[in-house]
């Protein structure tokens, strides 16, 4: 089999006598002890025509001055305050010059051959607007964090493969429903269609959100096994802070991006869903993270008001059949 090293890479959209561009953004808040393992990775990457910036999230860790003095060949863009995943990301990306946009978590650590797998993917299928990439763990590199990103019909979104062992069923290129937003790959051209990560959401779905947007509009997330990073998950974030917000988002992503149609035919699936969670958090009352799942369902309910314009905009744009959508979709009974 041939290796990253070993294919040529074509000339991409826009640069006939280049390779292309590829700006890869990283979030961080307080990331100063993981930082150097990401970005002593990047440093090794086969691919060489990319940009790396650091959007820092009004850390107070010295990660800042760590940016500064040991990895100069990295852009920071220094943010006054916490915004979340998606506004540090967003941040990134506003000041990134590549056609194609590579996120990348700060406790995460880089196959050498990533960056080049992800354009060779990006090559291959014009119609991707994403490209999910390989997700082992950091301590376990046999074993999956994700391979891409499933929605289910009752609007419950998860990993592919989640702490599975790495096996021959990973191996094959093939469409999912959206990227992990660990270690994902987008083509600028699709960002510009879609709109940038909903900053409302903060952290957690956010991926998932934007992978509507696209898939709506007809671009496609396809999983490229061979482009793989090896993840710490939730060293930067998780506990109480994912469960509040994963609640809420949840809800949120279904507001805004399931079709109506679809939502007819699998409200029943969907309610059932949520009110699993709901009495399963019940359960738990007495732990913290199952209050905040509670109090992020709440304001989930709370805040679908606000979404009616928002809903109406993006189902105005879908460029695909319902039938096409529900392919995509994970069947739950």
């Amino acid at each position: 089999m041939n290796t990253a090293r070993e294919l040529e890479l074509k000339p991409y959209r826009g640069y006939a006598d280049s390779e292309p561009l590829v700006s890869v953004i990283i979030p961080n808040w307080n990331g100063a002890i993981h930082l150097p393992t990401c970005l002593d990775s990047l440093r090794h990457q086969t691919y060489a025509h990319f940009e790396t910036i650091v959007v820092d999230n009004g850390s107070h860790d010295g990660s800042r001055a760590l940016l500064a003095s040991e990895y100069p060949e990295v852009r920071t863009v220094a943010l006054d305050r916490n915004e979340g995943f998606a506004g540090g990301v967003n941040a990134g990306i506003r000041n990134a010059g590549g056609d194609i946009v590579a996120l990348l978590n700060n406790d995460t650590e880089t196959d050498p051959d990533w960056l080049a797998e992800l354009v060779l993917a990006m090559q291959r299928y014009p119609e991707a607007g994403m490209i999910a990439c390989k997700i082992l763990l950091f301590d376990r590199r046999d074993t999956l964090h994700a391979a891409g990103d499933f929605y289910r019909t009752d609007g419950i979104p998860g990993n592919r493969g989640v702490w599975q062992k790495d096996a021959a069923a990973y191996d094959a290129e093939g469409a999912v429903f959206s990227p992990c937003g660990a270690a994902a790959g987008y083509r600028r051209e699709m960002l510009t269609e879609t709109g940038l990560f909903d900053e409302g959401l903060f952290a957690f779905c956010e991926d998932v959100d934007l992978g509507w947007r696209g898939q709506l509009l007809g671009w496609t997330c396809m999983y490229a096994p061979r482009a793989k990073i090896y993840h710490k998950v939730s060293a930067t974030g998780g506990g109480v802070l994912a469960s509040y917000y994963n609640g809420r988002n949840c809800i949120t992503v279904i507001a805004k991006n399931y079709p109506a149609e679809l939502y007819t035919h699998y409200k029943r699936l969907i309610w059932a869903a949520q009110w699993r969670i709901m009495r399963a958090a019940l359960k738990a009352w007495r732990g913290e993270a199952a209050r905040a799942r509670l109090r992020g369902q709440l304001q989930g309910v709370l805040g679908l008001p606000a979404l009616r314009s928002v809903r109406r905009q993006i189902q105005a744009s879908r460029r695909v059949p319902i039938a096409y959508l529900n392919s995509i979709l994970t069947q739950v009974d």
